[in-house]
């Protein structure tokens, strides 16, 4: 006998970063809230002085690749057919301090956004690991 497997049962919703920090709107936010920490924070200096005046395109690639990273639609990748961050941040000497000046910025711009304390906890790690990654001295 065989046996008749069920379609019709609906499966559980995949819930992802991207739908607990609000979706689009919450990451415009984000991005929003961490280039303006970035911007007017002595402590993110170093990593301001990597970027030209008008931060608005780098501002609209952080958030087209945080949305896919984030488990959203994957806009960077999109856009730019690949998502290599690593050659995108090839030019600039990042190091230690820059990589933490912009998990400082991240990080408050988490909380000042009022993202959970539990999902910035599950995002930590990741986010450090993203930071690290782009190290090149």
């Amino acid at each position: 006998m065989s046996e008749t497997i069920d379609t019709t049962r609906e499966q559980p919703a995949r819930v992802v970063p991207y739908d607990l920090i609000g979706g689009a709107d919450g990451l415009r936010r984000i991005v929003d809230r961490f280039y303006r920490i970035m911007d007017s924070d002595p402590a993110a200096a170093g990593i301001r002085a990597m970027h030209v005046g008008d931060l608005a395109p780098i501002r609209g690639k952080l958030f087209d690749f945080l949305s896919g990273w984030l488990g959203g639609p994957p806009l960077y990748a999109e856009r730019t057919g690949s998502v290599c961050i690593t050659a995108a941040h090839g030019p600039f000497a990042i190091g230690e301090a820059e990589r933490d000046q912009w998990l400082i910025c991240m990080r408050r711009a988490l909380v000042e956004e009022g993202v959970s304390e539990e999902v910035r906890r599950m995002l930590d790690q990741p986010l450090f690991m993203i930071a690290d990654f782009v190290r090149n001295r």
